[in-house]
């Protein structure tokens, strides 16, 4: 089956909460969150947590020290979000409404008939939020792609490295070159993204509401 590619490899994991994150141009006037236009508001955040939280067993989620560190990660995940939202209208990153039916439609095709909408609405999710979503993913994507895919380049070097180091100087076939260049680009995807994020984190300032985020943290 296959995957629509939302981010460079390894980056979707560090940006993006499956659901309940803010639009481009959301403008609010209570905010949790806020890089310059785009907000993130008190519900934004609690869906993205809740979501979160599905992912750790309830020992983990029940005690305060760990749910305070998950606060921290979607609080993190969700500013950067923003962040790339901001930077796709700064440098003029748009993604045509012809290019996102081209992919509504290459998903769907994964799928049996009348499958991906009931694969919705067991999520309690609707249709027109899911295409905004992935509206917003793709336009995350293309700014990741312009701004550091050029960047990340696997050398032969990098490949003899890889193989000294993980014992493989015997297995030189190109199916081994393959995994070993995958892996070597996904971590230099996630080395570069965490250096280029935290600079544009400089550029972009976030603004955290620390009232209500006390209270967040506080209940």
């Amino acid at each position: 089956m296959r995957r629509y590619n939302f981010l460079l490899i390894g980056v979707l994991s560090a940006v993006c909460v499956l659901a309940g994150c803010p639009e481009l141009d959301n403008k609010h006037d209570g905010y949790l969150i806020r890089v310059g236009d785009s907000v993130a508001t008190v519900a934004d955040f609690n869906n993205a947590l809740d979501i979160s939280k599905t992912a750790y067993p309830r020992e983990v989620t029940d005690n305060p020290a760990s749910l305070k560190a998950i606060q921290l990660q979607v609080l993190k995940q969700i500013s950067e979000r923003l962040i790339l939202l901001e930077r796709a209208k700064d440098i003029h990153i748009k993604v045509p409404d012809s290019e996102l039916e081209a992919a509504i439609a290459d998903i769907k095709s994964d799928y049996p008939e009348g499958e991906f909408e009931k694969t919705l609405l067991e999520s309690a999710i609707s249709y027109d939020f899911w295409k905004k979503e992935l509206k917003a993913r793709m336009l995350m994507e293309k700014v990741v792609a312009k701004e550091l895919g050029e960047r990340i380049v696997v050398t032969p070097e990098d490949l003899a490295a890889y193989h000294k180091e993980h014992g493989n100087d015997g297995d030189r076939s190109d199916k081994s070159d393959d995994i070993a260049a995958k892996r070597i680009y996904r971590k230099k995807s996630e080395d570069a993204y965490q250096s280029w994020i935290k600079e544009l984190g400089k550029k972009y300032r976030i603004e955290i509401n620390q009232a209500e985020w006390e209270r967040i943290t506080d209940s």
